[in-house]
Protein backbone atom coordinates (compact mmCIF):
# COMPACT_ATOMS: atom_id res chain seq x y z
CA UNK A 1 0.00 0.00 0.00
CA UNK A 2 1.61 3.61 -1.09
CA UNK A 3 2.24 5.45 2.29
CA UNK A 4 0.10 8.83 1.72
CA UNK A 5 -3.35 6.09 2.35
CA UNK A 6 -1.50 5.01 5.73
CA UNK A 7 -3.30 6.23 8.53
CA UNK A 8 -0.90 8.74 10.96
CA UNK A 9 -0.79 6.23 13.38
CA UNK A 10 0.04 3.30 10.72
CA UNK A 11 2.63 5.49 9.20
CA UNK A 12 4.08 6.83 12.62
CA UNK A 13 4.35 3.07 13.62
CA UNK A 14 6.41 2.00 10.56
CA UNK A 15 9.06 4.89 10.42
CA UNK A 16 9.26 3.78 14.59
CA UNK A 17 10.31 0.28 13.64
CA UNK A 18 12.96 -1.11 11.71
CA UNK A 19 12.71 -1.19 8.55
CA UNK A 20 14.32 1.62 6.86
CA UNK A 21 12.19 2.91 4.82
CA UNK A 22 10.61 5.59 5.09
CA UNK A 23 13.18 7.48 6.14
CA UNK A 24 14.51 10.95 6.39
CA UNK A 25 13.88 11.82 2.76
CA UNK A 26 9.86 10.13 2.77
CA UNK A 27 9.48 12.07 6.17
CA UNK A 28 10.60 15.83 4.53
CA UNK A 29 8.23 14.96 1.67
CA UNK A 30 5.15 14.72 4.42
CA UNK A 31 6.67 17.52 6.67
CA UNK A 32 6.48 19.56 3.09
CA UNK A 33 3.00 18.32 2.42
CA UNK A 34 1.25 19.49 5.67
CA UNK A 35 3.04 22.93 5.21
CA UNK A 36 1.30 23.35 2.12
CA UNK A 37 -1.85 21.96 3.39
CA UNK A 38 -1.77 24.33 5.60
CA UNK A 39 -1.40 27.20 3.31
CA UNK A 40 -4.47 25.73 1.65
CA UNK A 41 -6.32 26.38 4.71
CA UNK A 42 -5.13 30.07 5.62
CA UNK A 43 -6.27 31.05 2.01
CA UNK A 44 -9.60 29.05 2.11
CA UNK A 45 -10.27 30.95 5.60
CA UNK A 46 -9.19 34.42 3.89
CA UNK A 47 -11.27 34.11 0.52
CA UNK A 48 -14.91 35.46 0.49
CA UNK A 49 -14.02 37.11 4.27
CA UNK A 50 -14.74 40.52 4.48
CA UNK A 51 -12.18 42.56 4.44
CA UNK A 52 -10.41 40.70 2.19
CA UNK A 53 -11.89 41.21 -0.87
CA UNK A 54 -8.74 43.06 -2.91
CA UNK A 55 -7.16 39.71 -2.40
CA UNK A 56 -9.67 37.05 -3.90
CA UNK A 57 -7.28 36.51 -6.98
CA UNK A 58 -3.75 36.11 -5.29
CA UNK A 59 -5.46 34.04 -2.68
CA UNK A 60 -6.93 31.78 -4.91
CA UNK A 61 -4.23 31.29 -7.11
CA UNK A 62 -2.22 30.53 -4.27
CA UNK A 63 -4.50 28.09 -2.65
CA UNK A 64 -4.46 26.27 -6.21
CA UNK A 65 -0.52 26.03 -6.54
CA UNK A 66 -0.26 25.11 -2.83
CA UNK A 67 -3.00 22.18 -3.22
CA UNK A 68 -0.91 20.86 -5.89
CA UNK A 69 2.19 20.87 -4.01
CA UNK A 70 0.33 19.37 -1.44
CA UNK A 71 -0.94 16.38 -3.35
CA UNK A 72 2.72 15.98 -5.17
CA UNK A 73 4.20 15.69 -2.08
CA UNK A 74 2.49 13.13 -0.41
CA UNK A 75 3.71 11.05 -3.89
CA UNK A 76 6.96 12.42 -3.06
CA UNK A 77 6.65 10.13 0.03
CA UNK A 78 6.34 6.65 -1.39
CA UNK A 79 9.19 7.80 -4.69
CA UNK A 80 11.43 8.45 -1.64
CA UNK A 81 11.03 4.80 -0.39
CA UNK A 82 10.85 3.75 -3.91
CA UNK A 83 13.91 5.26 -4.97
CA UNK A 84 15.98 3.50 -2.06
CA UNK A 85 14.52 0.38 -2.75
CA UNK A 86 16.15 0.84 -6.32
CA UNK A 87 19.67 1.02 -4.84
CA UNK A 88 18.77 -2.13 -2.26
CA UNK A 89 17.69 -4.22 -5.58
CA UNK A 90 21.08 -2.60 -7.26
CA UNK A 91 22.85 -4.01 -4.47
CA UNK A 92 21.68 -7.71 -4.68
CA UNK A 93 22.64 -8.28 -8.26
CA UNK A 94 24.69 -10.76 -9.19
CA UNK A 95 28.73 -10.34 -8.90
CA UNK A 96 30.10 -13.67 -9.76
CA UNK A 97 31.57 -12.47 -12.92
CA UNK A 98 33.77 -8.86 -14.37
CA UNK A 99 30.66 -8.06 -16.29
CA UNK A 100 28.28 -9.00 -14.17
CA UNK A 101 30.23 -6.79 -11.36
CA UNK A 102 29.75 -3.82 -14.13
CA UNK A 103 26.11 -4.05 -14.80
CA UNK A 104 26.18 -4.08 -10.90
CA UNK A 105 27.81 -1.07 -10.34
CA UNK A 106 26.23 0.51 -12.91
CA UNK A 107 22.61 -0.03 -11.68
CA UNK A 108 23.85 0.95 -8.44
CA UNK A 109 24.81 4.25 -9.69
CA UNK A 110 21.73 4.90 -11.54
CA UNK A 111 19.85 4.19 -8.57
CA UNK A 112 22.02 6.38 -6.02
CA UNK A 113 21.61 9.32 -8.67
CA UNK A 114 17.98 8.72 -8.63
CA UNK A 115 17.88 8.41 -4.65
CA UNK A 116 19.23 12.05 -4.95
CA UNK A 117 17.32 13.54 -7.44
CA UNK A 118 13.82 12.43 -5.80
CA UNK A 119 14.81 14.86 -2.32
CA UNK A 120 16.26 17.07 -4.34
CA UNK A 121 12.83 17.73 -6.20
CA UNK A 122 11.32 17.69 -2.51
CA UNK A 123 13.65 20.45 -1.30
CA UNK A 124 12.40 22.45 -4.67
CA UNK A 125 8.64 22.07 -3.81
CA UNK A 126 10.04 23.40 -0.22
CA UNK A 127 11.21 26.25 -1.28
CA UNK A 128 8.07 26.88 -3.62
CA UNK A 129 5.97 25.95 -0.49
CA UNK A 130 8.04 28.74 1.18
CA UNK A 131 7.18 31.04 -1.33
CA UNK A 132 3.59 30.69 -0.90
CA UNK A 133 3.65 30.72 3.00
CA UNK A 134 5.01 34.30 2.25
CA UNK A 135 2.13 35.47 0.83
CA UNK A 136 -0.21 34.10 2.67
CA UNK A 137 1.62 36.22 5.55
CA UNK A 138 1.72 39.28 4.01
CA UNK A 139 -1.90 39.09 2.97
CA UNK A 140 -3.77 36.17 4.64
CA UNK A 141 -6.46 36.36 7.35
CA UNK A 142 -4.92 38.33 10.34
CA UNK A 143 -6.33 35.21 12.37
CA UNK A 144 -4.43 32.85 10.81
CA UNK A 145 -0.95 34.54 10.63
CA UNK A 146 0.27 31.88 13.21
CA UNK A 147 -0.31 29.19 10.77
CA UNK A 148 1.13 30.68 8.28
CA UNK A 149 4.32 30.90 9.70
CA UNK A 150 3.99 27.15 11.30
CA UNK A 151 3.81 26.57 7.27
CA UNK A 152 7.28 28.51 6.68
CA UNK A 153 8.68 26.73 9.61
CA UNK A 154 7.95 23.33 8.31
CA UNK A 155 8.81 23.82 4.72
CA UNK A 156 12.11 25.72 5.30
CA UNK A 157 12.66 22.40 7.83
CA UNK A 158 11.84 19.79 5.13
CA UNK A 159 14.23 21.67 2.98
CA UNK A 160 17.50 21.60 4.89
CA UNK A 161 15.93 17.83 5.46
CA UNK A 162 15.65 17.03 2.20
CA UNK A 163 19.09 18.19 0.88
CA UNK A 164 20.98 16.47 3.84
CA UNK A 165 19.37 13.40 2.22
CA UNK A 166 20.60 14.44 -0.75
CA UNK A 167 24.10 15.23 -0.06
CA UNK A 168 24.56 11.77 2.07
CA UNK A 169 23.70 9.70 -1.16
CA UNK A 170 25.96 12.01 -3.18
CA UNK A 171 29.23 10.52 -1.33
CA UNK A 172 28.61 7.78 -3.08
CA UNK A 173 28.61 8.76 -6.81
CA UNK A 174 31.59 9.62 -9.14
CA UNK A 175 30.50 11.49 -11.67
CA UNK A 176 32.56 14.68 -10.90
CA UNK A 177 30.45 16.82 -12.96
CA UNK A 178 27.03 15.46 -11.44
CA UNK A 179 28.25 15.57 -8.03
CA UNK A 180 29.57 19.53 -8.25
CA UNK A 181 26.45 20.55 -9.31
CA UNK A 182 24.21 18.92 -7.45
CA UNK A 183 26.03 20.09 -4.51
CA UNK A 184 25.63 23.58 -5.83
CA UNK A 185 22.03 23.76 -6.15
CA UNK A 186 21.86 22.21 -2.78
CA UNK A 187 23.68 25.81 -1.52
CA UNK A 188 21.56 27.51 -3.11
CA UNK A 189 18.17 25.77 -2.05
CA UNK A 190 19.87 26.09 2.07
CA UNK A 191 19.83 30.08 1.67
CA UNK A 192 16.68 30.75 -0.26
CA UNK A 193 15.10 28.31 2.39
CA UNK A 194 16.53 30.50 5.40
CA UNK A 195 15.90 33.87 3.38
CA UNK A 196 12.34 32.93 3.03
CA UNK A 197 11.65 32.16 6.27
CA UNK A 198 13.06 35.12 7.77
CA UNK A 199 11.05 37.09 5.46
CA UNK A 200 7.26 35.54 6.83
CA UNK A 201 9.36 35.75 10.68
CA UNK A 202 9.84 39.70 9.64
CA UNK A 203 5.99 40.05 8.31
CA UNK A 204 4.50 38.32 10.88
CA UNK A 205 6.65 41.13 13.56
CA UNK A 206 5.24 43.51 11.26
Amino acid sequence: MDFKNYTLQEFSDITASNSPAPGGGSISAMVASYAAALICMVAELTIGKKGYEHVYDVMNDTLNKADKLRKDLLDDIQKDSSSFDGYMLALKMPKDTDEEKHLRQIAMHEALKNACLVPLGVANKSIEVLKLARIVCEKGNKNTLSDGLVSAYMARSAALAAIENVLINISGIKDESFVANIKNECEIIQNRATELENVCKAVIKL
